[in-house]
């Protein structure tokens, strides 16, 4: 099967989330198992052109009234070298030749944003007729790319096309891509258009709702945050249109790079451990006390959060000045906790205030692979208060590492972690339905007591966590059915 991935982000060129990990991880998985798999993205400022090979002539691309012209250049993927996946880079100096992929601290979401990820998404077809290859399946991911369906459904089905079908994956409904309607004629695409495929949102025009409609086939990044995004609570007001769509919508789970996520073989922790002899987890808590300045004692249960600091995470429950649960947490049990992230300004001030207050509350604001893996590893408990979580990525690093989740009952979380049954002993994390501060305090009490009065089964409860296969190969094998099903009926 030939597969083209048209993407915002990729991993190791451009990334600000879990996008990223996510595409880059299924192409390879999907070429490990035999399958002709490109990729193409945007060629931002910060992907060196020097190490790129640059295809002969420029590419012109149809827009609004005009053509566009563009190089292109191109790589392999890392990590493919059996089966290359060929990345392609679409370099417009003007649209993407700037810092930031969306936007910059200054402006968050760039003016420009609907015209750049029109541009790029028309490219796509170009691209395919320069190379001289056509793809089965077209998988769009996200808003910025959620034109790709749109554009193959009315206009481009046709020749070397005809029987190319559309995949788009919602990696997070939270982010739709909504601007003024009056960036529409860029698209280059008829009024009537602008109605079929369901682009008017209050008077503005939604990218990511045209290609919910448009796509012959969709799904989310789980199966429980598929159910979720079809009711008001979490449909971000797209839940309609995704019941309407619900026969070809389905929740597929992410996996995780266990190359680069596994105790048994990772560079950043000090030793090395497995389900058969955990004596490495131990080396790993003591150097995470001693990175983050807390006494090195074995016996307390330490806590470590990775995380963007922003309203989805729940940080408002947690670090909310005067109500947030952080403070009696940390003053009413008998533990550590440790931290890294970065993102609103006032969550940010507000944790290095609670770490210069609290003396077994220590945090780095930003971010570092190195302290990020000793945390998964070195941690007893992983806590991820999100407030909705299409996926999660650290709730299955946690459970490889025998680190177990404190989470809560959403999305992606439900779908990985086992809830702890006191009588049985059984379970892979604890859990916990609203999110409030009394709810995070509960939780973690829950979870504290039983690391001091249940040791037994929290040893065992690691064990079988660590037995989980989160590979993204068995997540590849569910989007190739997916794909088979499209092709089947397209």
């Amino acid at each position: 099967m030939k597969i083209l991935m048209a993407t915002s982000e990729a991993l190791p060129f451009a990334k600000t989330g879990g996008l990223a990990d996510a595409v880059s991880a299924l192409s390879l998985a999907l070429a490990k198992q035999g399958h002709e798999v490109r990729m193409v993205i945007p060629r931002y400022y910060s992907i060196d052109r020097s190490k790129l090979r640059l295809l002969d002539g420029a590419m012109g691309v149809p827009t609004g009234g005009y053509e566009e012209w563009s190089a292109v250049y191109t790589a392999a993927l890392p990590g493919s070298s059996k089966n290359p996946v060929l990345v392609y880079f679409i370099d417009h100096e003007q649209f993407f030749g700037r810092d930031g992929i969306y936007g910059v601290p200054s402006e968050p979401d760039f003016l420009d944003n609907p015209r750049r990820f029109t541009f790029f998404s028309r490219a796509v077809f170009q691209l395919c007729r320069k190379i001289g290859w056509y793809p089965d399946v077209l998988h769009a991911h996200d808003w910025p790319t959620a034109l790709v369906p749109v554009f193959l459904k009315y206009g481009e089905r046709t020749g070397e096309f005809a029987k190319t079908i559309s995949v788009l994956t919602i990696h997070n409904l939270g982010y739709q891509g909504i601007y003024n309607r009056d960036n529409y004629y860029y698209a280059n695409l008829g009024w009537d258009v602008f109605y079929w495929a369901g682009f008017d949102d209050w008077n503005m025009m939604n990218l990511l709702k045209a290609g919910i409609n448009s796509a012959d086939k969709l799904n989310t990044v789980s199966p429980n945050y598929a159910a979720e995004t079809q009711t008001q609570v979490h449909g971000f007001r797209l839940d309609g249109v995704l019941r309407y769509r619900s026969g070809d919508y389905t929740g597929i789970l992410n996996g995780i790079d266990t190359e680069v996520w596994n105790p048994k073989t990772d560079s950043y922790i000090p030793r090395p451990y497995s389900s058969t002899d955990m004596t490495g987890k131990a080396a790993a808590k003591e150097a995470l006390q001693k990175a983050f300045n807390l006494p090195v004692e074995p016996d307390i249960p330490l806590i470590g959060m990775v995380t963007r600091l922003t309203e989805q995470k729940g940080v408002g429950e947690l670090f909310g000045p005067a109500y947030g649960s952080i403070w009696s947490i940390c003053r009413d049990m008998n533990l550590q906790m440790v931290l890294i992230g970065s993102g609103e300004a006032w969550c940010e001030n507000e944790i290095k205030s609670l770490a210069y207050r609290l003396s077994n509350f220590k945090a780095h604001i930003g971010y570092s692979e190195t302290e990020s893996h000793l945390i998964e590893a070195g941690s007893d408990f992983f806590l991820m208060p999100s407030r909705y979580e299409p996926c999660g990525l650290n709730q299955m690093y946690s459970l490889a590492y025998g680190t177990l989740p404190i989470v809560r009952n959403t999305g992606g979380l439900a779908d990985t972690v086992v809830n702890f049954n006191q009588e049985t002993g059984e379970g892979t994390g604890f859990m916990f339905d609203d999110l409030t501060p009394s709810a995070i305090y509960n939780t973690v009490g829950w979870a504290v007591w039983a690391y001091y009065n249940r040791r037994p089964q929290i040893e065992a409860m690691r064990l079988t966590g660590m037995k989980h296969d989160f590979s993204w190969e068995k997540s590849a094998k569910k989007y190739l059915a997916l794909y088979e099903k499209g092709l089947a009926s397209g």
